[in-house]
Parts: structure tokens; sequence; C-alpha cells
């Protein structure tokens, strides 16, 4: 029996409870003679006063739902007309009433909505940060998983649930060069970073537990925070990274249990924090003992100057977490991706793997540690760097062609993303909703947010769309936008008395 309480809600939390528990009497859920929790028991499961439980109950009595007695507690009375035995199958199961409280916190359906607009027939979508199409190496794939197969049939069985082993040897190596020091055995493969994510949570996080996030941050890590059920902080960002200056306070006080950092190409803003920042906020989170979580997906997209140091090669105390991703260099579908920890983080994160998948998908590990000893990864990243930079030029050209007053964005290093900055009259919101009946989305920047903020932010994905595709959508954007603010400027007007209305257009 699952009871959900609103505690911003206007009705009284007995009357919820009440409420609840009638619904899953009369729809049968409840059958008679099925005995309800203690009012002790089920006040301590709900975090309310055991009074609370008895007005609830004593409201089911006065209904002629329940009957209360001494020694069997309180049972739910056979309905008026209701029939015992008969057809087992005429009484529909209700089962969001049987949906865990974990399943209750993932309320938001973006992610699957952005890959419903990504294959939509005449959509223009910079939403999922996908890479293009036309860039994935695919016929070299399918070479390579023919090649294995035909000499190599144990690449269809299992493999260890850390990882295929030569695979996670090229990890190792391939972390060398960029400066920390780890082994093979140190390395966790998984299917994808979503899934690493969730499995980090799984191992390090408890409900109740506070977890710092930047503020923006990347909408499928706070999708999970949420589902672990912990307090999430925002620490906000600018343009040399999140504030540490701010991040100091918030540890005295709150004493989080994880900080997690997107610091290269940052999804959503595309802000890189700067390597006075990364060390200042390695110093933090040694002086407060708090392990940080860097999830790195993108920082093999750099475009202009030289790649960034990662956070974790500043890091000699291994008090960092490592995250990161084929799947934003090579393609979506490939879901792998990879953890690298200290050995008694990486050892419970297997146990936890285990009990999810097994382990990730063998083909694809065997064929992407072939395609990387070849040194074709190599070569793919030196041409998705020059095609991506082109995509993003022409995505900050057409917003200065098509800007109206009042929008501003950022120039990205590297990654898939250009955040922009709405006028204030407008909501990210209320743009979508007009410009998707023109067939052109985006991620509003809300999605973005642990707390509230983010309506007055938008965040356009440039990498799958060609140039001329990205021109004809940021043009609708401005189009739209400019629509937009010249309305909100004639209620304003209206509201005030003006007599003199700007046209609409």
């Amino acid at each position: 029996m699952n009871i959900f309480l609103d505690r911003t809600h206007g009705e009284p939390l007995y009357l919820q409870i009440r409420n609840q528990i009638r619904q899953l009497i009369l729809c049968g859920s409840l059958p008679p003679g099925y005995r309800l929790p203690s009012e002790r028991g089920l006040a301590g499961l709900l975090g309310v006063n055991r009074s609370t439980v008895t007005g609830a109950y004593q409201e089911l009595e006065a209904d002629g739902l329940v009957e209360s007695r001494v020694g069997r507690g309180t049972t739910v009375k056979p309905q008026a007309g209701g029939k015992e035995g008969g057809d087992p199958a005429g009484r529909p199961l209700v089962w969001k009433h049987l949906f865990s409280r974990q399943c209750n916190r993932v309320t938001s359906p973006l992610i699957s909505d952005i890959f419903e607009w990504l294959n939509a027939d005449g959509v223009i979508s910079f939403a999922a940060g996908v890479p293009s199409a036309d860039r994935q190496p695919a016929r070299e794939f399918a070479c390579l998983y023919g090649e294995l197969l035909s000499r190599r049939r144990n690449i269809l069985e299992h493999s260890p649930t850390a990882g295929y082993w030569p695979l996670r040897e090229y990890i190792a190596d391939h972390m060398a060069q960029r400066g920390v020091r780890t082994g093979p055995e140190n390395v966790v493969i998984v299917a994808g970073s979503q899934q690493g994510l969730d499995l980090i949570a799984r191992v390090l996080l408890e409900p109740g537990d506070v977890v710092v996030v930047e503020e923006p941050s990347y909408l499928g890590a706070i999708g999970v925070f949420r589902a672990a059920g912990v307090r999430l902080l925002g620490v906000p960002v600018d343009e040399e990274g999140m504030r540490v200056d701010l991040l100091e306070r918030l540890l005295e006080r709150y004493r989080p249990k994880l900080i997690y950092t997107l610091p290269t190409f940052q999804n959503p803003s595309g802000v890189t924090m700067s390597r006075e920042r990364r060390l200042a906020l390695m110093q933090t989170a040694y002086r407060h003992q708090v392990p940080v979580l860097e999830d790195d997906a993108y920082s093999e997209l750099y475009y202009d100057g030289i790649r960034p140091p990662l956070l974790k090669s500043l890091d000699p105390g291994d008090q960092v977490i490592y995250l990161s991703t084929f799947s934003k260099i090579l393609f979506p579908g490939l879901r792998v991706g990879w953890v690298v920890a200290p050995a008694e983080v990486t050892r419970q994160l297997v146990l936890a793997k285990q009990l999810v998948d097994l382990h990730t998908n063998t083909p694809a590990q065997v064929a992407l540690a072939e395609f990387c000893r070849r040194k074709l990864l190599a070569g793919h990243l030196t041409g998705v760097r020059k095609e991506y930079a082109q995509r993003r030029d022409a995505m900050l050209g057409a917003l200065i062609e098509s800007a109206p007053p009042g929008l501003a964005w950022n120039r990205p290093q590297g990654g898939y993303y250009v955040w922009c900055s709405l006028p204030p009259v407008v909501t990210a919101t209320r743009l979508l909703a007009a410009t998707s009946e023109r067939k052109v989305v985006f991620l509003p920047g809300d999605a973005f947010f642990a707390g509230s903020g983010g309506s007055g932010f938008i965040r356009l994905s440039f990498s799958a769309c060609d140039e001329e595709t990205i021109r004809k959508g940021v043009a609708v954007i401005g189009e739209v936008l400019g629509e937009l603010c010249r309305r909100s400027a004639n209620e304003e007007k209206e509201k005030r008395g003006g007599a003199d209305l700007m046209p609409l257009t």
C-alpha cells in the first residue's frame, strides 16, 4: 500500500491519507478483510504524527469502509453489492498505487520526449545532444563486426561485469595520456554515462543525503539524484565554471555526500572551468573530505585552442570519480561509457552493476576495443572536430542575423551547445510552445535547474543538424521570439492604457 503525501498542497494530510486509502478500497486493490498498517506504523512510514493517521482511519470508519477491533486492528469491510469470489479478472488492478517511492520521484518525461522530437518527420530539433548521423563511423564498425564474428564466436558470449579487459586497458592508457595514473582494474565499463550516474548514486547515496550540483546542470543527472531521494543544492556557474567561493559555504553548512560537476564544455551552458577554479575546487573538496564526480562527456570535442586538463588529473588524493562515454564522440546507440575510481569504489560499482544488467554489450565492447587499437578513433575525432566547429559557427552566425534585441548567447569552445538568455518578457516554455507549432524544438532552461529558475534560458544543440538546417531553425526561433516580444509590449501598453499599439506580424 503506497501513499504519497504532498506537503505543499492545501489539503490536510489526514484527508490525503483517507482519500488515497478510500480509492484503493473502492477500486478493489485492498480487498475485504485486508488489515491496514497500525496507526503507529503508518505514521512512522509517512513521517507524520500518529494523530494524523488516527484521524484518517476515523474518517474511513465513518464512511463505512473499514472497521476497528481491539486485537485485530483496522480491516477493510465488505462493500455493499460486492461479491467475493467470481471472475478474478473482473476487477482491474490499479498499478499506479503500487509504484515505489523511487518511481514516483521520476516525474519528467523530457529525456524520452527529446528522442521523439529527434525522429519526428519535418522537425528541426536543437533539443538532442547527439552526434551527427552523417559523421558516424558506421561502415568501419560494420566491417569490424563482420570480421570479429567470423573469427571470434566468443564475442557473443558473456563478458566480465567490470568490462572487456582489452577495452579497459585501452581506457587506462588513454587516461594516462591525459595525466591520470590508473590501471585497468580501476576502470568499469558501463552502458553509457547515464548508467554510470545511476550506479554511482546506488553505491554512494541514500534518501536524505545532500548532493551539490552546478546550476544549471545536466538534466539526466538531476533526474538520477532526484530518484535517489537526495536533496540537491545548486551552485551558480559563471564564465569560469562553478562558483567555488559559494561552494565553500555550502560544504561548511550542509556537509554534502557528493559534488557533481561537468567542468569541460558543460551541458547545458557550454562553459569550461578555468584551471584556477579546478585547483580551488579540489582544494575545497580535500579540505571538507567530499568526493567529486567529474562528468566528462565532451572534452574530446574541442574546437579552439588546446584541450583543457581533466579535473581527475589534478587529483593526487584520488578523491575524484571520473565518468565519460563514447556515445558523444561516435554514435549514441553504442551505449558504452566508463568510470575510473578508487579500487573500493569500483568494487562496489561492479556489485551494483551485476544486479542491473550483468555486463555491458559484449560485441560493442570488443568492436570498440579493436576500433581504438587500430587508431581509427583519433582519425574520426579529427574529422568531427572540424565539422562541429563549422556547425557551431553556423549557429552563432545565424543568431547574429536573426536574434531580436534582448537575446544573448555564449560562444562555446567545444561540446554541442549554445546557451541563450531570453528577453525578460518571454519565458522558455512559451517560446517552445510557439516554435514547436512551426516544427522547431529546443530544450527550455528550466529542465537544467535543480530548484526553481531557468525560465529565461534555452539550450540549442548544433551537433545533429547541417548548416543549412541550423540557419533555417534559428531563423524561426528569432522570428517567433520577436513576435512574442512585440506581443508582450502591446499587452503591457494595454495594461497602462496606452493608445498607440505596435502592430503584430
